[in-house]
C-alpha cells in the first residue's frame, strides 16, 4: 500500500481525476449543445415550411394548397377554427388535428409533443400558424419528427462512453510516465546520497539537472550541504588530531619529569621539577579551557551579553599587564571610547592579542585605539618577524602556529587568534592581519555608536 502512496502515484491519480471531471463536464455540455442545435435546426425547418404553406394558402386558398409531407418524419395539416381538417399530408389523411393550437391570423405558436397520430411515440415539434384566406381564417399545422435528434444524441453518448475510459487510461499512463521522468533527477540525487557511507565519501556530489527549477535548486542545495559536511568533517578531524597532540605534549612532559626524578632522585631538584610540572599544568588548563570554548562555539555559537564597556580602560589594563613582563616596551594610544559588548569576552580578545604580540615581539608592542565613523579600530603592532602574506589568513585557523613561533619555549596553543576572531565576529566586528613594514599588525574592528550622553555623566 505504501507504494501507491508515493508522489508518482499521487500525481497520476490527481491528473487522472482532474481530466475525468473535466471530460465528464465537457462531454455532458457537448451532448446537450449538440441536441439543442439539432432541435433548433428542425424547428427552423418546420417554421419555414409553415411560412411557405401559409403564404400559398393565403394566396390561392385551401383547395389550391399543396399539402405534401415526408412520411412519418414530417407532416402538414390545414384546419379551420373549429378544428376540422381541411387538408393533410397523405400519411395522416383522415386523422384528427395533431395539435389543439389555434393562433390568430399572422401569429405563430410552437409546442413539443409525443402524442401524435403518426410514428411510434417519438417526439415531434409542432408549428401552428394562423392564416387569413378568401374562404376564412385557417391554421397551418406543421409537425417535424425529432427522432433523428434522439438517434444522433444516442450515437454521441455511445462514442463518449467508449472514448471516456480510453482517454482516462491514456491520461493515467502518460501522467505516470511523465511523473517518472520528472522525478528521475530526484531519484538520481537519492541514489547518489545513499551511496555516501560515513565521512570518507563526503566528497561525492549529486548530479545537477539542467534548467533552473525546484529540482535543480534541490541538487545545488544538496551539493552545498555535502560541501559543508565535508568541510566540517575535515575541520573536525584536524581539530581532534591537533587537540590530541596538544593534550599529549604537556602530559608527556609531566610524565617525563616525574620518571626522571623517580629514577634519579639524588640528582634532581624537586623544586625545579615542581615548577616545570606546574607550568605544564597551567598550559594544559589553558588548552582545555580554549577547547571547551571552541566546542561551545561550534555547537551553539558564542553567547555574549551586551552592556556599556569602556574599551579604552580595557586597552589600558592590557598595556599595564604587558609592561609587567619587564622584557618589552609597551606604548598605548587610547582616547575614551564606550561601546556595547561583553567586557569579559573583550578582555579575552585583548589578552590573546597581547600575548600573541608579546610572544613574537623583539622589544616593542604598540596598542592604538581609533574611532572611524561607525567603527572602532584597535591596532596591535609588534616589532617581531611579522606574518608572511600567505599566512595572514591562516594564522586565524585553529592550532596554526608559524614555524618560528613553534621554536619558542613560550609558544602558545595556536588557539588564541582563532578564539579572538570568534569573539570579534560575535560582536559584529572583524579581526584581520594587515601588511606592515616590520613586525605583525593585527586590527580589531568593532561596531561603534556615538553615545547620546557624555561619558562619565
Amino acid at each position: 500500500m505504501r507504494r501507491f502512496q508515493g508522489v508518482r502515484w499521487r500525481t497520476t491519480a490527481a491528473a487522472t481525476l482532474a481530466v475525468a471531471v473535466f471530460l465528464a463536464v465537457a462531454a455532458l455540455a457537448f451532448a446537450l449543445a449538440q441536441r439543442q442545435q439539432l432541435e433548433g435546426s428542425l424547428t427552423e425547418a418546420a417554421q419555414q415550411q409553415a411560412s411557405d404553406t401559409a403564404a400559398q394558402v393565403a394566396q390561392d386558398g385551401v383547395g389550391a394548397a399543396f399539402a405534401g409531407g415526408a412520411g412519418d418524419q414530417s407532416l402538414v395539416q390545414i384546419v379551420d377554427t373549429d378544428g376540422n381538417v381541411l387538408a393533410a399530408s397523405p400519411s395522416i389523411e383522415g386523422e384528427p388535428p395533431v395539435a389543439e393550437l389555434r393562433p390568430d391570423p399572422g401569429s405563430t405558436s410552437t409546442i413539443r409533443s409525443a402524442v401524435l397520430p403518426i410514428g411510434e411515440g417519438e417526439d415531434f415539434v409542432v408549428i401552428a400558424r394562423g392564416v387569413s384566406t378568401p374562404d376564412g381564417p385557417v391554421v397551418v399545422l406543421v409537425a417535424e419528427s425529432l427522432e433523428l435528434v434522439g438517434q444522433s444524441t444516442d450515437v454521441v453518448a455511445t462514442l463518449l462512453l467508449i472514448g471516456y475510459p480510453v482517454v482516462l487510461l491514456g491520461v493515467a499512463v502518460s501522467s505516470y510516465w511523465l511523473a517518472g521522468r520528472a522525478l528521475a533527477p530526484v531519484e538520481a540525487i537519492r541514489t547518489r546520497v545513499a551511496q555516501v557511507q560515513g565521512t570518507s565519501q563526503l566528497d561525492a556530489r549529486v548530479p545537477v539537472p539542467e534548467g533552473d527549477d525546484e529540482i535543480s535548486r534541490l541538487a545545488v542545495t544538496m551539493n552545498a550541504m555535502l560541501e559543508r559536511l565535508e568541510t566540517g568533517s575535515d575541520r573536525q578531524r584536524r581539530f581532534v588530531g591537533d587537540a590530541s597532540h596538544e593534550l599529549r605534549s604537556p602530559l608527556a612532559t609531566i610524565r617525563a619529569a616525574h620518571e626522571i626524578a623517580t629514577l634519579h632522585p639524588e640528582g634532581r631538584d624537586w623544586t625545579e621539577t615542581s615548577l616545570d610540572v606546574l607550568a605544564e599544568l597551567d598550559r594544559l588548563d589553558d588548552l582545555v579551557a580554549d577547547l571547551l570554548l571552541l566546542a561551545r562555539v561550534d555547537e551553539h555559537g558564542l553567547s555574549i551579553r551586551s552592556v556599556d564597556v569602556d574599551l579604552d580602560d580595557l586597552v589600558s589594563q592590557e598595556a599595564q599587564r604587558l609592561r609587567k613582563l619587564d622584557v618589552l616596551t609597551v606604548t598605548m594610544t587610547a582616547p575614551p571610547v564606550r561601546i556595547q559588548g561583553d567586557p569579559v569576552q573583550l578582555s579575552r580578545v585583548l589578552r590573546n592579542l597581547g600575548d600573541n604580540a608579546a610572544r613574537h615581539a623583539e622589544s616593542h608592542v604598540d596598542l592604538s585605539l581609533q574611532i572611524l565613523a561607525d567603527r572602532v579600530a584597535l591596532t596591535i603592532e609588534d616589532d617581531g618577524p611579522g606574518i608572511p602574506e600567505a599566512d595572514r589568513e591562516r594564522v586565524f585557523e585553529r592550532f596554526v602556529r608559524l614555524d618560528e613561533s613553534r621554536t619558542r619555549a613560550s609558544g602558545g596553543t595556536g588557539l588564541g587568534l582563532a578564539i579572538a576572531r570568534e569573539i570579534s565576529a560575535a560582536h559584529g566586528g572583524s579581526l584581520n592581519a594587515e601588511a606592515e613594514a616590520r613586525g605583525a599588525r593585527l586590527v580589531l574592528m568593532l561596531p561603534y555608536a556615538a553615545p547620546t550622553t557624555p561619558m562619565g555623566a
